[in-house]
């Protein structure tokens, strides 16, 4: 495995210096301010979900319909979707009328209703959880939730302001290079390897996984 400057050398040198590619990293990986709400959060995990998959940009031209068809993400009604509410959601002409995954929306309400702490939001407590254990966060995501592998959930937590690493298709490909794993990570240790590899790049660059993240994907992308 060689050292995130390397890695980053190698970037570099392929999209043209370390201007234009601290410029590409830069636009992918822009900062945004975390939810201050939970039903943002609720939002943003079903978005990703519809998106998966799917075309995202269909996903996200019919958004309003999804907002209004769910209660604008208000996880206690979201959380007691019965049959009615599911005959009425698959009918709906405003949204994606993917029964599995309309399915997924009562579940990962209630994940969230169960993340609450006495004096924090589900978002808090998703915002503190040590990048260190992004691996325990993915698993936490996963169990208690409803179609949220680490891809699905690593867009989702991306798009809300967490500087988690994707493993997306590049990413993996890098790690597959670097020795890190042998294929897409699947079984516990490889997704344990992957996670001691980012604090090992980020103990040696002091960037966060999401930079890192993305430097590995530019490393083997397009």
């Amino acid at each position: 495995m060689r050292s995130y400057s390397e890695i980053y050398d190698i970037a570099a040198n392929r999209k043209g210096g370390r201007d234009e590619l601290d410029a590409l990293i830069a636009e992918h990986n822009g900062h945004i301010i975390p939810p201050n709400r939970d039903d943002r959060w609720l939002s943003q995990c079903t978005k990703s979900i519809f998106q998966a998959g799917f075309n995202w940009k269909v996903v996200e031209h019919m958004w309003d319909g999804f907002e209004e068809a769910f209660w604008g993400f208000d996880l206690n009604k979201c959380a007691e979707i019965d049959i009615e509410d599911l005959e009425r959601l698959t009918g709906n002409k405003n949204i994606v009328r993917n029964s599995g995954k309309i399915k997924t929306v009562a579940v990962n309400a209630q994940m969230l209703l169960d993340m609450r702490t006495e004096d924090k939001s589900a978002g808090q407590v998703i915002m503190a959880w040590p990048d260190e254990d992004h691996i325990g966060l993915l698993a936490h995501l996963h169990k208690h939730g409803s179609r949220l592998g680490p891809r699905t959930a690593g867009y989702a937590l991306r798009f809300c302001g967490k500087r988690n690493y994707i493993l997306s298709n590049d990413v993996t490909a890098a790690l597959i290079r670097e020795g890190v794993i042998d294929k897409e990570p699947t079984s516990k240790g490889a997704k344990k390897a992957v996670q001691e590899a980012f604090n090992i790049w980020a103990q040696q660059s002091g960037q966060s996984h999401s930079k890192i993240s993305r430097t590995l994907a530019f490393s083997v992308g397009v």
